[in-house]
């Protein structure tokens, strides 16, 4: 009898104690700067070939946030820079990361600015061997520093903390692709908040779709650009941690509004960031939960990256070592990395490893059944421009061939996987769209 009543009580504790760890909310931060410090080639211009920075004006940073939840760990992180990691970095981070500090799921979101390294140059001959290796040496660097910062934010004092989301449309960007009127636009700011069980923020993440690009081609300083000023402006106001993750802004630049300096429009978009956030109720999820698909997809190439005069051309417009980008295509096949996770059953967050056009983001958010919707661009990878078919129709820079590789029609369908899955981990249908 005792035994019996022994072992019942053991059982009871254990499936008490697997209740209580399930129902966790925890979460970490963490931030490193990942400024180099030595001259390197710059991304984001071709016009500049493969001129060297000749300096800083605001650093660069990695800032990362782990969410624990539902025995799962999801890593969100937003860089200062032009893309998110190659496709060789972003393996080896998963790896480490997983081994490491257990964490599962990530999202690595470049912020877009074009005032940061380029990445890709590898240490081989003709790919930066020689000519860049502070470049080659900058590479691994951030790589480590990427894989440091997820590990902080995972083994350090995770804390419990509340949750809650808003939102509203903004006038600050604007269509610099669509030739008709009215021209298509992604207008919501979002902001996720996360408190502390005082409903302290401790920290802020911002959606919102513009390319950073407000600066000269010609200037040759690192900065942040107007994401970084407005993450400084947040965080001052709110004493708090602020992150951003940059949206669909293939075919979506700011709306500067006489805001002309990144200092000037940063404190503007920080205002509206604000006002979002304060009015914001968090809470703990009544039944905290990560669930997540990472899909890679793939899709013709429009154009053949292996054919010498192909090469020949893009060596001219932007510099011959940077052709070391193809490593990341080697086939006749476009890859397409999409990463959709579901946080608390709730919120639905979907990142594309390139620059989707903004239809694709309002269409997600229209027809996806979760409670909020979310995309990011730059996320996981960076497969360049995805146009829709509409904008391809219509042709211009980020819907041509030459820099967008990947076939019409491949954004549509890597939206409607995105539908898919938001369908299968809601187990809500997807709502149909309407004309």
């Amino acid at each position: 009898m005792r035994r019996s009543l022994f072992v019942t009580l053991v059982l009871f504790t254990l499936i008490l104690f697997a209740a209580v760890s399930y129902a966790e909310f925890k979460a970490g931060f963490a931030k490193v700067d990942i400024t180099p410090q030595k001259p390197c080639p710059m991304w984001g211009y071709g016009a500049r070939h493969d001129m060297l920075s000749v300096g800083t004006l605001d650093p660069l940073y990695a800032k990362a946030l782990v969410i624990q939840a539902g025995g799962e760990k999801l890593a969100l992180v937003g860089l200062d820079m032009g893309r998110s990691p190659t496709e060789a970095m972003m393996g080896r981070i998963r790896k480490t990361v997983k081994d490491m500090s257990g964490v599962g799921y990530l999202m690595i979101v470049g912020s877009h600015t074009h005032y940061g390294p380029v990445i890709e140059l590898l240490d081989k001959d003709g790919m930066g061997k020689g000519r860049f290796d502070d470049a080659v040496a900058y590479a691994g660097e951030f790589e480590r520093k990427v894989i440091d910062v997820i590990n902080q934010a995972a083994a350090g004092k995770m804390q419990d903390v509340k949750i809650g989301w808003g939102s509203k449309e903004v006038g600050y960007n604007r269509n610099r692709h669509w030739k008709a009127e009215p021209k298509p636009l992604d207008k919501e700011l979002a902001v996720i908040r996360i408190d502390d069980m005082s409903g302290k923020p401790f920290a802020i993440i911002v959606n919102f779709a513009a390319h950073p690009t407000s600066l000269s081609p010609e200037q040759l300083l690192f900065s942040a650009e107007y994401p970084g000023q407005m993450m400084n402006s947040v965080e001052s106001e709110m004493s708090t941690n602020c992150m951003f993750m940059q949206g669909a802004s293939g075919d979506m630049s700011t709306n500067k509004q006489g805001n002309d300096t990144i200092e000037a429009f940063g404190k503007v978009l920080a205002a509206e960031v604000i006002e979002v956030a304060k009015a914001i109720k968090t809470s703990v999820p009544a039944k905290p939960s990560i669930a997540g698909m990472d899909d890679r997809l793939s899709f013709p190439s429009r154009i053949d990256l292996h054919n010498p005069a192909v090469q020949a051309l893009f060596k001219q417009a932007f510099f011959p070592e940077l052709m070391s980008t193809i490593e990341e295509f080697p086939g006749a096949e476009i890859p397409a990395q999409l990463t959709t996770i579901l946080l608390n059953g709730q919120l639905a967050m979907v990142g594309g490893s390139g620059e989707f056009f903004c239809t694709h983001s309002t269409r997600l958010k229209a027809q996806s059944p979760a409670e909020k919707t979310l995309f990011f661009g730059y996320c996981n990878g960076h497969d360049m421009y995805f146009p829709t078919v509409a904008a391809t129709e219509q042709g211009g820079y980020g819907a041509d061939p030459q820099v967008s590789w990947v076939a019409v029609g491949a954004g549509e369908q890597v939206i409607d996987k995105a539908l898919v899955n938001i369908e299968k981990l809601t187990g809500k249908p997807i709502v149909q769209a309407t004309k």
